[in-house]
């Protein structure tokens, strides 16, 4: 056997196990790491606004605890008037229920000339092995629905500790991460740090700026048909439409759409028309002046990126997908070389016909001859 044959068997076990070691680690510690990512992101976000404060004076810690706590309060609100609105609302349900057991009732008994009675169909359904199951059920899934409940909001702690932590330390975090590399480099870094500042804020702010023109269109609208709980409606819509990608405008106004029916069926199809109308005039007018200069990426690469995000991280990669293609779409952009265009018809679309090309290839061809023909010596005389 070889002298170097035992060494490198136990080096190659050293680093299977290393290798095992480090995936379950990973495994283990992936929830943190996603943590600390939408941590990082919502520190980028806020750093801004908090740099601005402490330029005017105020130490950064206490500015940034002015915003986060700016944040919680609007976040806390929004929680509480949509809460009550819920809570109102099934309460009207559950006060309203027999009238409504009632119209069904009489409908399906005109409909299908059935003789059933609101008194037989609750005994029946309070007797049913159907619900009888659904109750002891929900009765031993409330201790998991608690365990949820805290396991998010510890979650949520999580994110906005890492957030201010990242958001008030950001000059030392910039310091000690531009202390490990060579100052060639470090240009480089804080050129991508500032550029994903950037592009993270701006997209955030943008799309505030878009939630609240929605909620104030949405609201008058609500206001003029006589919806009750027009100002949550409006916000709910304004906040769902424009941070939750793709489906969030459809969840924003199924809302809406369902309190207006229990006021007036007809109202649920104003307000489904309306949303599609807003939603069209949203993505083909307001959306691109107002994110032209924050977030200029193409459509299609906004919605892969999304798809991509929700595959690999969920709901998070969904809302992180587009300042992070952002911010990597401007990064390359600034570093790649780019070219001048040749000026060729193919460039804007249009190709040339078979017989025009033919032409114009047997006309090079022929002055290509003429020139490479030979001329003959002339004599005295001229010929």
């Amino acid at each position: 056997m070889p002298r170097w044959l035992p060494r490198a068997m136990v080096l190659a076990l050293a680093l299977y196990a290393c290798f095992q070691l480090g995936s379950w680690a990973f495994h283990q510690l992936i929830g943190l790491l996603i943590n600390i990512l939408i941590s990082f992101f919502l520190a980028l976000a806020v750093e801004p606004a908090v740099g601005r404060m402490s330029a005017r004076g105020i130490r950064r810690g206490l500015a940034t605890f002015i915003v986060f706590f700016a944040v919680i309060i609007a976040a806390a609100g929004f929680i509480v008037l949509l809460g009550s609105m819920l809570a109102g609302q099934i309460v009207d349900m559950v006060e309203h229920f027999p009238k409504y057991l009632d119209s069904v009732i009489s409908w399906i008994n005109e409909s299908f000339h059935t003789d059933l009675s609101r008194v037989e169909v609750q005994d029946s359904l309070l007797h049913s092995d159907w619900l009888q199951k659904y109750v002891q059920n929900s009765a031993s899934g409330v201790l998991d629905v608690s365990a949820t409940v805290l396991g998010g909001l510890f979650r949520v702690l999580t994110i906005f500790l890492f957030s201010f932590y990242f958001a008030a330390d950001g000059p030392r975090l910039r310091r000690t991460v531009c202390s490990m590399l060579p100052p060639a480099r470090q240009a480089e870094v804080l050129r991508a740090w500032e550029i994903a500042v950037d592009k993270t804020g701006g997209y955030l702010y943008s799309r505030g700026l878009m939630a609240l023109i929605s909620g104030i269109a949405h609201y008058i609208l609500l206001q003029i048909l006589g919806v009750p709980y027009a100002p949550v409606l409006a916000v709910w819509v304004g906040l769902v439409s424009q941070f939750i990608p793709t489906i969030g405008t459809y969840l924003a106004g199924a809302l809406p759409m369902l309190i207006a029916f229990t006021v007036d069926p007809w109202y649920a199809v104003w307000v489904l028309g309306f949303v599609v109308i807003y939603q069209q005039f949203e993505n083909y007018m307001l959306q691109p002046k107002l994110t032209a200069k924050t977030v200029d990426i193409h459509p299609a690469v906004a919605f892969g990126s999304v798809i991509a995000g929700t595959a690999l991280m969920g709901a998070v990669g969904a809302l992180i997908a587009i300042p992070a293609v952002a911010t990597l779409q401007a990064f390359l952009g600034a570093y790649v070389k780019r070219y001048d265009v040749t000026d060729d018809p193919r460039v804007h679309g249009r190709r040339e016909r078979v017989g025009d090309s033919a032409l114009v290839r047997m006309r090079r061809a022929l002055s290509r001859d003429r020139v490479s023909e030979p001329v003959a010596p002339t004599g005295g005389d001229g010929t």
